[in-house]
């Protein structure tokens, strides 16, 4: 039993130790350090033949020498290359690399599943199409098949900040909600609007423009939804937050004032009509 619950703490020691990383993005070596680590501590715990330091000394060898070769890996392109293996091209300009292929020891029937799961149903639509050193399909659609961006319309849009969870198993997280830049009144509020109270909230977040989901622990109960005006008030309320985000990102003195004024202008509107729309 003392056998097992050593072993435990080593292996977990090792393994943060060695980083996190998902079992599809290990190298071959990686791969072969983890089950030779694995072996010696079943060996170790099952078998009483080995003594327990010779197993933990393996095991911080084997350890010690693939913490080492992660270092290298990091400061040295060639070694890399060795350890992890190089990237191999399977399309290019749109056109099949049989070498690739065969290098490989891939099938056209295996390039077109790996197309599949990119959700890339014909060869043809493919500009350029790479296999990782970790065996992940990398994939450039051909221009006329890419989605269309806001870029391509020549469309400047905000960057969006990350949704900031403010409620958690009921409780409020006030280190999130004060990078929102509201407060626990705002909260009640918006949450009073939806029928419910904190201690009721499995999970809350509120998104860049300041709106406010949630999630509650019975899942039977529905957070009821705004009337019209008060989906009127939220959508001036945001339209005035991006003009105002427009002229903070914006470097040209002639926009930003243009972004400016108009803001003050919607917040004006939002002032005199919030008393009508809150009746």
């Amino acid at each position: 039993m003392y056998r097992s619950l050593i072993f435990i703490v080593v292996l977990f020691v090792v393994t943060k130790i060695l980083g996190k990383k998902h079992i599809s993005q290990l190298s071959f070596f990686e791969y072969i350090t983890g089950i030779t680590l694995g072996d010696i501590a079943g060996e170790v715990i099952l078998g009483e033949d080995m003594h327990i330091m010779h197993g933990v000394a393996g095991i911080l060898v084997f350890s010690a020498i693939s913490y080492i070769s992660d270092i290298l890996t990091l400061k040295s392109r060639k070694f890399r290359a060795v350890i992890e293996g190089r990237d191999t091209v399977f399309i290019q300009d749109g056109k099949i690399r049989e070498k690739g292929l065969k290098k490989e020891k891939y099938t056209i029937e295996d390039l077109a599943a790996l197309l599949r799961d990119k959700g890339v149903f014909e060869i043809k639509d493919v500009e350029y199409a790479i296999l990782e050193p970790k065996g992940k399909l990398s994939v450039l659609l051909k221009k006329e098949n890419q989605p269309l961006t806001a870029k391509d319309l020549n469309l400047f849009l905000p960057n969006e900040k990350e949704p900031q969870t403010i409620i958690m198993d009921g409780q409020v997280i006030y280190e999130a909600l004060a990078k929102t830049g509201k407060n626990i009144q705002w909260v009640k509020t918006e949450l009073k609007k939806l029928g419910t109270t904190i201690d009721q909230v499995f999970f809350a977040q509120v998104n860049t423009y300041g709106d406010l989901s949630a999630d509650l622990y019975d899942d039977q109960t529905k957070p009821s939804h705004p009337n019209e005006r008060q989906l009127l008030l939220a959508l001036i309320k945001r339209t005035q937050a991006e003009l105002e985000m427009l002229s903070y990102q914006t470097q040209e003195a002639e926009n930003k004032q243009i972004f400016t004024q108009n803001a003050d202008k919607m917040k004006v509107i939002q002032q005199n009509i919030e008393p009508y729309l809150r009746a």
